[in-house]
């Protein structure tokens, strides 16, 4: 955690200066100074007193004005005008023609929408208006999500670090590494990390791959680092020399999630088989976008870690941290990873699945495909996307419908996340990976992952 902010200074006020103590006036005072003296004995009829203080004068009679939001269609009459300037309305009030009562009723939504009172008549352009507006506002919701759970990076370390190690054992051990939970402190801020040192035995990394791992811009699917431990920072840490440091603890490998067993799987496995699958995708087109290929993908170097600012339980981040098999992707058919997502797609469904649930049925059809038809991670990605979240086998073959669909689906997302809102449910890693498909999918994208699941 980072440690908090200066306060920010605040504004002077932009208006006139004022004295700094307020002046308080005694009103009766002034009033006694504003009225005439009182007589110290009465009056007689011929005092000198009554001759010189003549009667006070009539007090004037007020001119009620009375209040109207529409003027009157009366003539007005001369001099009416005079020679003063028309008073200028009130701030906040509107004074119209009877003509412009409807355009005022409905400017403020229209201005909203981007309509007029006379695009209402017609039922294209209140259409193309409410989808626009449901687009941008999944759009802000996917932004949001996105920052929330990528949030909290902690930045490069720098020579006035300390480090703590929190365990004498490893947190998790994958198949080329050993993870320690280390704290990194700065002062008053603090970052929990995680020191990545290679296992005795392991094979030598490819140099590429490490290098390309150091420069890659933050993604939520692949392992961020952020520097090393020098040796002898951690005085009696487990091993030798400097370690690497990941930005992220992770809590196990895919290999120790299917080796837990059913009795802690949830009651749709084939459901978070496809949301693991789906991020590893997104890890692997990452991957194919900077001419870089896998070259074998395995369940103990696939880490799973619990996303930032989710609660628990519910579906697990994963990253893929095995850069020691990367290498530089020579020209080929563009799904160099298909093969392997196939092998491990069966791996992760086994025979404990159950067919009859809708998203298992595509999964296995899913892993029969990807062999056959060579695709690339992007559209293996697609395809898992309509598995979750739709269009199903009875879109097959319909584009004219796909484009209604995603209208309609995009607007029940926002108001199914607008009800969880209202009673205080906070958006999980699920509810950002739809948003994430429903902002960037087209009729187009639907269309192929339909033909790539079915055809």
């Amino acid at each position: 955690m980072s440690s908090p902010e200066p306060p920010a200074k605040t504004p002077e006020p932009a208006g006139p200066p004022w004295p700094a103590q307020p002046t308080y006036s005694n009103l009766g005072e002034v009033r006694a100074h504003l009225l005439p003296p009182k007589a110290c004995r009465p009056r007689t009829p011929g005092s000198l007193s009554s001759d010189l203080q003549p009667p006070p004068p009539p007090l004037p009679k007020k001119a009620l004005a009375r209040t109207q939001s529409l003027p009157t269609r009366r003539t007005p009459g001369p001099g009416s005008a005079g020679g003063r300037p028309p008073r200028r309305p009130l701030r906040g009030s509107h004074s119209v023609d009877a003509s412009q009562s409807e355009g005022l009723a409905l400017g403020v939504p229209g201005a909203a929408l981007g309509l007029f009172p006379d695009h209402l008549l017609s039922p294209e352009a209140v259409h193309a208006a409410l989808a626009a507006r449901q687009l941008g506002a999944l759009r802000d919701i996917e932004a949001r999500l996105r920052a929330r759970l990528m949030g909290g990076r902690p930045g490069p370390c720098l020579p006035g670090h300390g480090f703590r190690l929190l365990d004498g054992s490893p947190c998790v051990e994958s198949g080329d590494a050993l993870y320690y939970r280390v704290v990194r402190v700065d002062g008053e801020a603090w970052h929990v990390l995680a020191a990545k040192v290679p296992k005795p035995g392991a094979e030598l990394p490819q140099p590429w791959g490490v290098e390309l791992q150091a420069s890659l811009p933050p993604h939520f699917n692949l392992q961020g680092l952020c520097g090393l431990v020098p040796e002898g920072a951690l005085p009696g840490a487990p091993w030798r020399g400097p370690a690497v440091l990941a930005t992220e603890v992770p809590e196990r490998t895919v290999a120790q999630w299917l080796a837990e067993g059913s009795q802690q799987r949830p009651a749709e496995p084939a459901w978070e088989v496809a949301l693991l699958i789906l991020q590893l995708s997104a890890a692997l087109e990452h991957l194919e976008a900077q001419g870089a290929t896998l070259v074998e993908l395995r369940p103990e170097n696939l880490l799973l870690a619990a996303p930032r600012g989710c609660a628990a339980p519910g579906p697990l981040r994963l990253l893929l941290a095995d850069f020691g098999h990367v290498c530089q992707r020579t020209q080929g058919p563009p799904g160099a990873h298909a093969l392997q997502l196939g092998r491990l797609l069966r791996t992760l469904l086994g025979p404990a699945t159950p067919l009859s649930a809708p998203v298992g049925v595509g999964l296995e059809r899913l892993a029969t495909q990807l062999p056959r038809r060579l695709p690339s991670a992007a559209q293996t990605r697609g395809a898992l996307q309509t598995l979750l979240w739709g269009p199903g086998l009875e879109f097959r073959g319909r584009r004219a419908l796909l484009g209604p669909w995603l209208r309609v689906r995009r607007a029940l997302l926002v108001v199914h996340l607008a009800e969880r809102a209202a009673g205080g449910e906070v958006p999980g890693l699920e509810d950002w990976l739809c948003c994430e498909y429903l902002v960037d999918a087209t009729e187009a994208s639907l269309g192929h992952a339909l033909e790539l699941l079915w055809d």
